[in-house]
């Protein structure tokens, strides 16, 4: 395996091999050029943040280099393929290569120097509803009388609509959202607060190449048009979206933040984690048959200030990455540079595999004791999540998301 002259720790999430992408600015730079906060493209690795701009000026032949002095990733993710893999490549050559410290090591910055923005330009934003233990687990607590899964859940990946502009980095803060609740017992709505404030761990894809109005994208095409991964935590008002939800599905219990991690992992990093997923359990269209599989083997970690609440495990996820895709598109829509399509809740079998507090809490009824003795069920103000993850490597080193964490703010008076 090819080894990295830069430090790298042990355990660290960005080795050679990963070189995820992300957006920074440093903003106590003694000269800065443009406006107070240059936002500009880096991958991160090791510890530190490599400035592709920069070296890209350094005559390393970094090729696209023009695109890196941007503030998002946008004009560098629309390229394409083939741009994708140049880079990559001559980015491993030059952080490999020891005959080229000289010229790299000044645009190594801290990773504690800078500060992490939104690394895309969010078009539209999908999420999706594909563990089939999350889904059965929300079917038996809310329709116990009927069958776990709704009729169309294993013909179709299901999703809603989510909104784009409040798709926030991680570190953001998460302000408690207000809106009309039916309280139990109750017969008519009150508006305050979100008194089930929850969160839902997923993996998130981030869009490269757009398609064309009108023309589906096949399942095998995932990766001509998919650049790489994120960790999203879609943020959930239970008790909004259970008063909202029917008949149109989640509305204002879903769309006042959505965050996601600040490094983009690119498909190439994990060429060693792709799984086969689940059997179909019934026979699939056409359209969403895989000749090569996208299921992804991911272990999740759930921390809920500070105490590991939950890890799943993102293999058992039923409906994959490319299906998903092939789903979004089969009616003629298109995929924009910078859309995000979303997971789902991942949940494995197991209690300690949930991937939302409502399961982990089995609607209130449950509470969870977190590290300091203190008990909870929902969210409370100033309360932290952190999601992290990590995916097999190459020669046995795994491959880090860094991390999609938030804090609970009382909500707005």
């Amino acid at each position: 395996m090819t080894e990295s002259w830069v430090d790298i720790p042990d355990g660290s999430d960005f080795p050679l091999h990963n070189l995820p992408y992300g957006v920074f600015s440093r903003p106590d730079a003694p000269v800065r050029i443009g406006p107070a906060e240059d936002r500009r493209v880096g991958v991160a690795i090791g510890s530190y943040v490599l400035d592709l701009a920069a070296l890209a000026d350094a005559g390393v032949g970094l090729p696209h280099g023009h695109e890196f002095a941007q503030p998002s990733l946008n004009p560098f993710l629309a390229i394409g393929r083939h741009a994708w893999s140049e880079v990559r490549d001559r980015l491993l050559e030059l952080l490999s290569d020891r005959s080229r410290q000289d010229a790299v090591r000044p645009h190594l910055i801290p990773l504690d120097q800078v500060r992490l923005h939104l690394p895309v330009e969010v078009g539209d934003y999908v999420d999706f509803y594909s563990s089939r233990n999350h889904a059965e687990n929300v079917g038996r607590l809310f329709r116990p009388d009927s069958p776990a899964l709704p009729p169309n859940w294993l013909h179709l990946p299901i999703g809603y609509h989510g909104r784009a502009g409040t798709v926030v980095v991680s570190g953001t803060p998460v302000v408690r959202p207000s809106g009309q609740r039916r309280p139990p017992g109750a017969t008519e709505p009150v508006f305050g607060p979100s008194t089930r404030l929850d969160i839902e761990a997923e993996v998130a894809f981030v869009v490269g190449v757009p398609s064309r109005l009108g023309e589906p994208v096949p399942a095998d095409d995932f990766d001509r048009h998919v650049f790489g991964v994120v960790l999203l935590n879609d943020w959930s008002a239970r008790d909004i979206q259970a008063w909202e939800y029917q008949p149109l599905g989640p509305f204002l219990g879903k769309s006042f933040a959505t965050s996601i991690s600040p490094w983009v992992v690119p498909l190439d990093a994990l060429r060693q984690a792709w799984v086969t997923p689940p059997a179909p359990e019934l026979p699939q269209l056409p359209y969403l048959h895989e000749e090569y599989a996208t299921g992804l083997d991911l272990e999740l970690e759930i921390g809920w200030n500070g105490t590991v609440v939950s890890r799943p495990p993102f293999r058992t996820m039923y409906w994959t990455a490319g299906q998903q895709l092939a789903h979004l598109t089969v009616n003629g829509a298109t995929v924009r540079t910078g859309d995000l399509y979303a997971s789902g809740t991942v949940s494995g079998p197991e209690r300690d595999q949930r991937g939302s507090f409502l399961e982990l809490s089995w609607n209130g009824s449950e509470p969870v004791t977190l590290g300091d003795g203190s008990t909870r069920t929902f969210l409370e103000d100033g309360d932290t999540v952190t999601i992290r993850a990590k995916a097999p490597g190459e020669g046995g080193i795994p491959v880090g998301f860094g991390e999609v964490t938030g804090t609970i703010m009382a909500a707005v008076r």
